[in-house]
């Protein structure tokens, strides 16, 4: 059991835990709209990702690393999803060298980072960043430890590489899941 979901059981049993999302957006079977393209809780992750205008990027690069079946398995798994804007941040030609297939284990590897093997709902990732003085660390199935903290009523990530991502659309259930969107590309430290 990862750090980040143990410290989220112990948080929701505490009284008085911050949440830092709405009850609309954590209302579970309803459906959000990402990148102009509803997300249907009954598909997986890969379902709803391939009709999202946003993440057509990270759809591609999924695709390039050979993972579309993985996470188009029984899961559960929380992705936190960078947006195409996010991947835009990326220095000038980083995405295309990483989509060569010369290069698809840095690319698995960034895109593990993105996963965690469970289901994590923000309200969970609040608790865990409540209970942990203001900060939670989050394990991902990639092998990178990144942290979670509240700031100005949004959960912000930093990565391995001290690059701060906001989740811009919590909550997106999936059949095997569920999806976070954020706004820049998380790096694994080395």
């Amino acid at each position: 059991m990862s750090i980040l979901f143990k410290s989220a059981l112990r948080a929701g049993l505490a009284a008085g835990a911050l949440t830092l999302v709405s009850a609309a957006a954590i209302a579970g079977g309803m459906s959000k709209e990402v990148g102009g393209a509803k997300m249907y809780p009954t598909k997986n992750i890969v379902e709803n990702a391939v009709n999202s205008k946003d993440h057509t990027t990270l759809v591609a690069a999924v695709k390039a690393a050979g993972l579309v079946d993985t996470l188009a398995g029984t899961g559960p798994f929380t992705v936190f999803a960078p947006t195409n804007d996010a991947f835009a941040k990326l220095p000038a030609g980083t995405v295309d060298t990483l989509l060569k297939p010369e290069n698809k284990d840095q690319l698995t590897k960034i895109l593990t980072c993105h996963v965690v093997g469970s289901e994590v709902m923000a309200d969970a990732l609040s608790k865990a960043i409540a209970s942990g003085e203001g900060s939670a660390k989050i394990e991902t199935v990639g092998g990178c430890t990144f942290t979670a903290k509240a700031m100005d009523g949004k959960i912000m990530i930093e990565d391995g590489k001290g690059n701060v991502s906001t989740v811009t659309i919590a909550d997106v259930d999936q059949s095997n899941g569920v999806i976070h969107v954020i706004d820049t590309v998380l790096l694994p430290a080395s």
